[in-house]
């Protein structure tokens, strides 16, 4: 297939760097010079996507350790379940920041065509997978509130919870493969590589248009909308709980109002900006040179704004509950308890043992691991 059987379009995958093309402005008549736009991508992309992937990875490490120790016999709700692939998936999605940031900073793509194609496709499931996967932690949060004596417990593989697994997983892989089939290196206006989103000659640009506005329906305005009425719900409940204490109560409701709005601070941006460059490649309604880069700058500043969501989700979900901390400090416990008698027979001295536990815990233990384990506590 030839180059003239392809035509080019917008796509917000890469940081929206590679498809900063210059064009000719037909009303100035003169060309519209993206210079500015690709040397502010080779510095802010760079900076940004480093630190997301240090903390990112940090926290989700941690998520992913906790949860799959002991054989995984944490995971016992369906929060649990989705919490831990919520970390796999926002690792996954990290792993691909090195490979756009090395494109943005050099101004072009040397890794080759496969691997342009299977890093759009990684990018696009996995970030789809976690707004799925956040949708599917409020329904739970939801029923567990709504029917607490139904027993939220699974025991052994419950059938359940990985159901819901793969179906997200597969959905989210679904929804990524126009990113496999259309991504393309192909030359740029400014002389080097691009990996950018080409389309066959057969499909219109309003039908790409047609499948950014499903992806925006899929990716943010669904998880939005379940978010919104499980949460509302809950907010509800809570509020009228009479047991419940007001100081735990309100602490409760904070959690759930920092979510919803982490969730619309972080996502909201990048939709309006993508579905607004996807609309100007389809009717070019944008004729200004100054507005065209204004929009790219925008793009490149809310798309990393919208990656955050892989560093701040095990703060926002895992962290807050204190089952989870709970947990990471036995694992660092028992870790420290392996070390040390690994230590002490390298030296085949007797070593003595300091237990964490009072003498009224002794024996208690043995039944800690039988508590529930749901981390985002309400």
């Amino acid at each position: 297939m030839g180059e003239d059987d392809y035509q080019v379009f917008p796509d917000g995958h890469n940081g929206s760097f590679n498809d900063s093309y210059d064009y000719y402005d037909y009303e100035q008549h003169s060309v519209c010079d993206k210079a500015s736009v690709r040397s502010f991508a080779a510095v802010f992309l760079p900076l940004v996507y480093g630190l997301t992937l240090v903390l990112g990875l940090a926290g989700n490490s941690l998520v992913v350790l906790v949860y799959s120790g002991r054989g995984g016999g944490h995971l016992r709700t369906l929060t649990d379940v989705c919490l831990l692939n919520l970390a796999a998936a926002d690792l996954l999605l990290l792993v691909t920041l090195p490979l756009w940031a090395a494109a943005a900073a050099t101004q072009g793509w040397h890794l080759g065509a496969a691997l342009c194609k299977l890093t759009a496709y990684l990018y696009s499931a996995t970030f789809s997978c976690s707004m799925f996967l956040l949708a599917c932690v409020s329904a739970d949060r939801y029923l567990a509130v709504a029917r607490p004596a139904a027993g939220r417990r699974c025991a052994g593989g419950c059938r359940g919870r990985v159901l819901v697994s793969v179906g997200v997983w597969v959905s989210a892989c679904v929804l990524g493969l126009p990113d496999l089939l259309f991504s393309h290196v192909r030359p740029a206006s400014h002389g080097g590589l691009a990996c950018v989103t080409v389309l066959p000659r057969g499909m219109t640009r309003r039908a790409m248009v047609a499948l950014e506005l499903l992806e925006v329906a899929l990716r943010f305005l669904l998880p939005l909308g379940i978010m919104g009425v499980c949460y509302g719900l809950v907010w509800r409940a809570l509020s009228r709980a009479a047991g419940l204490r007001r100081d735990r109560k309100w602490r409760a409701l904070r959690v759930l109002l920092a979510v919803v709005l982490v969730f619309l601070l972080t996502q909201l941006p990048y939709n309006v900006v993508k579905l607004t460059r996807a609309l100007d490649s389809a009717y070019a309604l944008v004729t200004d040179c100054e507005v065209s880069k204004s929009l790219d700058r925008a793009m490149q500043v809310t798309e990393s704004l919208a990656l955050s969501h892989a560093c701040i989700n095990p703060l926002l979900y895992a962290f807050v509950g204190s089952a989870f901390r709970g947990r990471v400090l036995r694992a660092a416990k028992d870790l420290s308890e392996r070390l040390g008698r690994r230590g002490a027979r390298r030296r085949q001295e007797p070593a003595v043992e300091m237990s964490l536990r009072g003498p009224d815990q002794t024996h208690s233990h043995s039944g800690s691991d039988q508590e529930d384990t749901s981390t985002f506590t309400i």
